[in-house]
This record gives structure tokens, sequence and C-alpha cells, in this order.
């Protein structure tokens, strides 16, 4: 589908330079002289490379749809991460560093869905939240301010987390899967 240079918003996939680009910001830009422009910053799906890239007004691009499956998360085999299709039970292996550092996030049995673009395995987004127990938390220090005063808690999956003093090991929290970060303890 083409669009004008000018309706690309974050999010978006286009195909530029012959390759698959995700917008990640952008700009409309008015200069006083000259024609409206979009200041683009693209991100390449396939080796992560940046680019940014003006588009005016009167260009067309092509607007990529990418197909979104649900796959299950089966088990991890040396470097690959094997899942299956919810919908056709079929196994698919991919590449650890392909999920990136957010594999540690990945349990047995977890729902993930796979971006596609022809049969090809693109992206997998994790759930945005998960719920990890704590293996190994650092004491409360007495006298401490309790206004900012997170300490260091190591998760079963081997992250490490800033968790508030009150936290204590053994504990299970939710964490995000995105920063990395502690939201609240778990129900």
């Amino acid at each position: 589908m083409k669009i004008n240079g000018n309706q690309i918003t974050p999010g978006m996939v286009i195909e530029h330079q012959g390759g698959l680009w995700a917008a990640v910001k952008t700009n409309a830009v008015k200069p006083g002289k000259g024609g409206a422009f979009n200041q683009v910053e693209l991100k390449n799906l396939i080796d992560g490379r940046k680019l940014n890239e003006r588009f005016r007004a009167d260009e067309t691009v092509e607007r990529v749809r990418l197909e979104q499956k649900d796959f299950q998360f089966l088990y991890a085999e040396g470097e690959d991460l094997v899942f299956m299709d919810l919908a056709t039970y079929e196994q698919m292996q991919l590449a650890a560093e392909f999920v990136g550092e957010r594999a540690a996030f990945l349990q047995d049995g977890m729902t993930v869905t796979v971006e596609m673009h022809e049969e090809r395995p693109i992206g997998v987004k994790l759930p945005d939240q998960v719920t990890l127990e704590i293996v190994e938390a650092d004491p409360v220090v007495k006298g401490q301010t309790a206004a900012s005063s997170y300490k260091p808690a190591k998760l079963e999956n081997g992250l490490r987390v800033m968790v508030p003093p009150f936290i204590a090991s053994g504990e299970r929290i939710v964490v995000d899967t995105n920063e990395v970060t502690y939201l609240r303890r778990a129900d």
C-alpha cells in the first residue's frame, strides 16, 4: 500500500532502499522557505541499523503490513529457542540473539507474538509484564531514607533489578519486560 511521506508515523513499517524499516521517531517540519517534510528516524528490522531520512509530502513510500501470529515458547535448545505456532502446531526455531537480551524473560508455555513478513520472522513481542521470584536480595540498612532507597535484587532468570527495601528474597514480583524494572509485588 503506497502512502505519502508525511503520513509516516512511529511504529509503521515501510519498504525503503530495498529493506524493511520501522519508523522510530517522526518530526513534521515546515520551514519558512521550501516545502514541508517529515524527518523520520528509521530502524532496519533485519540488521538493526539506524537511518535518518527526510520524506517530502509528495513522495510516496510502500507501507508494509506485518502478519502477527501467536506462538508458544516451548524450550531452549543450545543457542536456539523453540516456539510452536498455536494455530497449526508447527514448531519454529529462532536464534536466541534474534530475541535479544529479553530472551531471559521467556518462560515455558509463555505466549509470544511473532511478526512475520512473507513467512519470515521479523520480530518477537513478549508480554509487557512477567512475574518472577527473587532469589537474592540485599538486607535493608536501617536509617536509609525511604524516598529513593532501592536495593539490587537478583531474579530467578539471572537478571538484576532495583526493588524497594521491603521486598525480600523468595517473594514474587511483577517486572516490566521492556524497561527491565520492578513494577509491584505479585498477587
